[in-house]
């Protein structure tokens, strides 16, 4: 399906309109009122639980968000519903109770994360999920595979995050061919996205803008946190992912 008109209508919250100095934390129900309040999208990701929910929350690792430690694998959801976010007095919500919190009133992006190793699991516990869920939604992830699979799980709008280089973070380690493949889009006819989700430091950048004037793709540009960036959204994408500033 086509990406529907909201992907480009109104900026889109990076995780939120979090602001940490106020007490609003990243991935939260705090943050995502926030966005509401102004009427902005709200971009948020999920992570796979023990038991098998999805769960709103960026990192692989408890460490950096919350005073627990390891992995959010390795906690059920309700275990997990009782772990502060530092800071605040949010928790870590279940993906369904993210979209309760939400009630359809603002557009959102969903990114699932992912090893690259091949698990579907939180792919298709989210695709169910939004089932019942009648706000508007689109899902996004790294891994072309999960795009792929997408297409077969829900009739959601479904996008390619994508950047020129993987060198830092969790993607580091992927091997250069598989580098190769991501950076140049190269899964394309297999994973056939409806929008591209593109790190905005890499703009301009030949794959993107071929999807954006060739195939008619809305491009997102991701995570404009200054002018600079924000004139590299405006000139090479479509909409921006922001965070740090309220446009």
């Amino acid at each position: 399906m086509a990406a529907p008109d909201w992907v480009v209508a109104r900026p889109i919250a990076h995780r939120g309109l979090h602001d940490r100095t106020n007490g609003i934390i990243e991935n939260s129900a705090s943050a995502a009122r926030a966005a509401m309040a102004r009427n902005f999208a709200i971009e948020c990701d999920v992570q796979l639980t023990a038991d098998g929910e999805a769960v709103v929350f960026h990192d692989f690792t408890l460490d950096r968000l919350t005073v627990e430690t390891g992995h959010v694998a390795a906690y059920s959801a309700a275990t997990l519903a009782g772990f502060k976010l530092k800071g605040s007095d949010d928790t870590i919500p279940s993906l369904p109770e993210f979209l309760g919190v939400l009630g359809g009133k603002v557009p959102l992006v969903l990114e699932i994360k992912s090893a690259f190793d091949g698990d579907l699991r939180l792919t298709r516990r989210t695709a169910e999920v939004l089932k019942t869920y009648d706000g508007p939604v689109a899902v996004k992830s790294f891994d072309p595979d999960i795009v792929a699979a997408l297409k077969g799980l829900t009739d959601r709008p479904r996008g390619i995050v994508a950047e020129a280089e993987y060198k830092s973070g969790d993607m580091a380690v992927l091997p250069p061919e598989k580098k190769r493949e991501l950076s140049n889009l190269l899964h394309f006819e297999r994973s056939q996205p409806d929008f591209v989700s593109w790190r905005v430091a890499h703009l301009p950048h030949a794959a993107p803008y071929l999807c954006r004037t060739i195939g008619r793709l809305p491009v997102m540009a991701w995570t404009v946190r200054d002018a600079v960036a924000r004139k590299a959204a405006e000139t090479h994408a479509d909409q921006m992912v922001f965070e740090g500033f309220v446009p």
